[in-house]
């Protein structure tokens, strides 16, 4: 059997949707329901979007799924945001941090891809 070689994004992007869980978990504990499920749909459907192209169709394919976490991605920023600027909120600073190395991660990728594509 083949070994895989270990994909970086797909290993961050699971690792960041445990850590927006956790940080939900603590919000809904806070009776912080709304905006919890705001966090949680966006911050882990940057690892489902990427997941997903994993098994494009094309490299047409491929790209858009990467736009689509793309925008879960900056949508999730938002979300953070809002949290690190709240008094009502923990601080989001792991979160904002891991969110960010994700973006330059996938920015990098979406950016290879596109030269590739020309």
């Amino acid at each position: 059997m083949l070994e895989r070689k270990p994909n970086i994004i797909l290993e961050k992007s699971i690792a960041f949707a445990l850590l927006v869980i956790t940080y939900c978990e603590k919000l809904e504990t806070n009776k912080k329901y709304v905006i919890a499920n705001q966090l949680l749909k966006s911050g882990t459907s940057i690892g489902a979007s990427i997941h997903e192209a994993q098994n494009a169709e094309s490299k047409a394919d491929f790209i858009h799924k990467l736009k689509i976490a793309a925008k879960e991605l900056e949508e999730t920023k938002y979300w953070i945001m809002l949290y690190e600027h709240s008094e009502n909120y923990e601080n989001p600073k792991e979160l904002k941090e891991r969110v960010n190395e994700l973006g330059l991660i996938l920015y990098k990728i979406l950016s290879t891809s596109y030269k590739s594509k020309k």
